[in-house]
């Protein structure tokens, strides 16, 4: 039952970003953040944008602080900005390059700051025998420093490349389904309560 007292922000969905981390040819990515998005837009409580980061690049050079991004980077910068800042939540879909984070990845959470802060981020891992843990360890630290909440609990694949099918969907879906409904479920949660005290008093302030 609808609380009566509830304000619409609370009863609209969260809108969920859900942003591909490696740009490499041949990458695995798009296998993997295709299958969360259908978990995610499957969830009642959550409205999905998908971030490719193949298809916003962003040079390695940044601007000083408070001066705007070159021409030919502004346009990449707006929209991804704009997407990013309209967001209740993330979460981060990510291998492991050399222990650690892709660059494409890090330059990309390098570039903002605001768009990112007092709000939740969840992360979908994969790789070799690790499954991409240390990439996912290292961005808990990283999203601590732009005031971002990561959540406790994370999808991984081992071995992943062995752990789906021609068509991209898992081999054995209840684990990682039910990882994923758990990982949705405290997203929502910290969305919705994030989000309605950021509309109570802006956050910093």
């Amino acid at each position: 039952m609808t609380d009566p007292g509830a304000t619409a922000s609370e009863e609209e969905p969260i809108r969920l970003v859900v942003i591909t981390g490696s740009v490499r040819e041949g990458r695995f990515g798009p296998t993997v953040a295709t299958w969360f998005t259908e978990q995610a837009s499957a969830h009642d409580d959550v409205a999905v944008q998908v971030v490719d980061l193949r298809e916003h690049p962003l040079p390695l050079i940044m601007p000083e602080p408070g001066h705007a991004p070159p021409p030919d980077t502004s346009r990449v910068h707006r929209t991804l900005a704009g997407r990013l800042a309209e967001a209740d939540a993330f979460v981060v879909v990510t291998p492991e390059y050399n222990h650690t984070v892709p660059a494409a990845l890090k330059n990309a959470i390098d570039w903002f700051r605001e768009e990112w802060a007092a709000k939740p981020v969840g992360f979908v891992s994969y790789g070799g025998l690790s499954g991409g843990l240390r990439a996912v360890e290292h961005l808990r630290q990283i999203f601590a420093e732009l005031h971002a909440v990561s959540v406790r609990d994370s999808v991984s694949f081992h071995n992943a490349w062995d752990r789906f099918d021609a068509h991209g969907r898992p081999l054995s879906p209840q684990d990682c389904e039910g990882a994923a409904k758990v990982l949705l479920d405290q997203l929502t949660w910290w969305g919705r309560a994030l989000r309605s005290a950021r509309a109570e008093r802006p956050y910093g302030t």
